[in-house]
């Protein structure tokens, strides 16, 4: 059965390789959605797909990459949509070159 997660993960982890990380981790694992970074400095991640590939993501989210520094991951699981074709990074409009 299909579900859908939304992670949040503080701690130093923008401009360290988290969301391109997140978005390997996340395509082979098969899942769909995306992952962001957040104006307070966390990273957003809606991973839709098999719980227990989910919950893989979630336990390699608390380890991260080299150099981030996770201090907490918010889990907050809800009803599977099928909004996404495919895992992507998305970028929020100040981060977009001019």
């Amino acid at each position: 059965m299909k579900h859908r997660a939304v992670i949040k993960v503080y701690g130093e982890v923008q401009g360290v390789g988290y969301r391109s990380w997140t978005l390997r981790r996340a395509r082979k694992l098969g899942l769909t959605g995306f992952v962001r970074n957040e104006p307070d400095g966390s990273v957003l991640i809606v991973a839709e797909g098999e719980e227990e590939d989910i919950k893989k993501l979630i336990d390699e989210c608390r380890r991260g990459p080299p150099l981030a520094r996770v201090e907490r991951v918010e889990v907050e699981w809800q009803e599977f949509r099928g909004e996404y074709g495919d895992f992507e990074i998305e970028y929020r409009e100040y981060e977009l070159p001019r």
